[in-house]
């Protein structure tokens, strides 16, 4: 049997494996956290103290091995969407982007703490906002936009930590004294939302 050389045998165990992935660019986006902790973001830095959120590496949640993420085209639900943001007044390029970074477009998506769907809707969630079956579309982009207006009522519409809300839960939020939580996850969260927002909002003019 023929032996691989040592790159291209780990390009060959990476192909069977499917360990490749692709990662919205994060360009723009800096950020530093003050002396209280205070977490803040930018596009145009005025100090030194920002740093390039390109070098935070987004480490998103696997998907359940039992439903694994299908191609889809996104603007199959642009019409729920586009009713759910009219419905509770909100961005729809902000809910297309919360959609983008947590599931991907798939309505089957499961992370390994047991988010359902596109929206990543935990069970009390879906149960809080009458949402009876989590893999269908339309009722889970419903909850996920109901939570999100509470979100912003909650949290004076300060969108990062509204969307810092969103992953981490509204107990990390007040835990941490109304500001981000150090959480790894949550704190590369935050900006690659962001950045898909903008990115949205400059597709929609």
């Amino acid at each position: 049997m023929t032996r691989l050389p040592h790159s291209r045998h780990l390009i060959a165990l990476l192909l069977v494996s499917g360990a490749f992935f692709v990662e919205p660019a994060l360009a723009g986006i800096y950020t530093f956290t003050d002396a209280s902790g205070v977490m803040h973001f930018t596009n145009v830095p005025s100090t030194p103290r920002y740093a390039d959120m390109k070098r935070v590496a987004y480490m998103p949640e696997p998907v359940s091995t039992t439903r694994r993420a299908r191609l889809v085209d996104p603007g199959r639900f642009n019409p729920l969407v586009e009713q759910a943001a009219r419905e509770h007044q909100i961005d729809q390029a902000l809910l297309r982007a919360v959609i983008a970074v947590e599931s991907g477009y798939d309505p089957n998506a499961v992370s390994r703490k047991g988010a359902v769907g596109l929206m990543q809707l935990m069970p009390q969630t879906a149960r809080r906002y009458g949402v009876r079956n989590m893999y269908d579309p339309a009722q889970n982009i419903q909850g996920g936009a109901r939570y999100l207006r509470d979100l912003m009522g909650k949290f004076n519409n300060d969108l990062p930590l509204v969307l810092a809300a969103y992953n981490a839960g509204e107990e990390a939020i007040a835990q941490y004294g109304n500001r981000i939580p150090p959480y790894r996850e949550t704190r590369s969260y935050v900006p690659r939302v962001l950045d898909f927002y903008r990115q949205y909002q400059r597709g929609s003019r």
